[in-house]
């Protein structure tokens, strides 16, 4: 398999102050392409921390992250927004949705920061929208639709660019338990079906068996990376 990100000795250490307070302490890991990996730990253990420099939205204060092959902290600021914006898809717990934007304008959000044609954008959008299932809602407000249909907007609109890897924060904590696992079976669909690698951030080890690989964080350290076999 060939490996798309990987962490060598990264540190991520904040300043409060004068005191320098270490969220990462010397992460080493390889995500391979097309794997389905969660990130447990509980709170605090630098789950957080390490979605954010996963997904290209910080850089570490010590080591390298490689995404593609690219070292990210030695692009710029446009640079790295754009490489981010092509490879990986983001879904969070709150949706984080435009309350007053329509489904259809929320997902064709990420295809004018990366300059689409226009024609082709609302065509994609409109594709990507039918495919989660909401054809029929996409003039709809996130008001006008339930929690299940608002993280269906949010994984449409991470799906739009074709991304490569799909990054998803507690996907389902804000979602009644029916809900939560029609989610999971689309991303489990988007993995196997549709060759994505999926990354999902959880403090829930039932969640966690649904994947492949499991990373688990403790005091920002990896304590354990495991495969579970039964889920190929």
């Amino acid at each position: 398999m060939e490996t798309i990100m990987k962490l060598q000795d990264v540190w991520k250490i904040y300043k409060m102050g004068a005191v320098e307070v270490p969220a990462l302490r010397g992460v080493s890991v390889e995500i391979m392409k097309g794997d389905f990996v969660a990130i447990i730990g509980a709170s605090g253990s630098g789950k957080s921390t390490m979605m954010n420099l996963i997904g290209c939205l910080d850089i570490p204060s010590r080591g390298s992250i490689h995404l593609k092959s690219k070292d990210i902290s030695t692009l710029s600021e446009s640079d790295l927004a754009s490489f981010r914006g092509k490879t990986i898809g983001f879904i969070f717990q709150q949706y984080n949705l435009i309350q007053s934007m329509s489904a259809f304008e929320n997902v064709m959000l990420p295809l004018e920061f990366l300059e689409y044609n226009d024609q082709k954008a609302a065509a994609r959008a409109r594709e990507i929208l039918t495919l989660v299932g909401l054809g029929d809602k996409m003039h709809h407000r996130p008001t006008q639709l339930s929690g299940g249909q608002q993280q269906r907007v949010s994984i449409a609109r991470s799906l739009v660019s074709d991304p490569e890897i799909i990054l998803a924060d507690e996907p389902t904590g804000a979602l009644d338990s029916v809900t939560g696992k029609e989610v999971l079976n689309m991303l489990q669909k988007l993995w196997k079906e549709h060759g994505k690698t999926i990354i999902l951030v959880t403090h829930d080890l039932n969640l966690a068996k649904l994947a492949h690989t499991t990373i688990e964080l403790k005091d920002g350290q990896i304590t354990r990376i495991s495969q579970n076999h039964e889920v190929n």
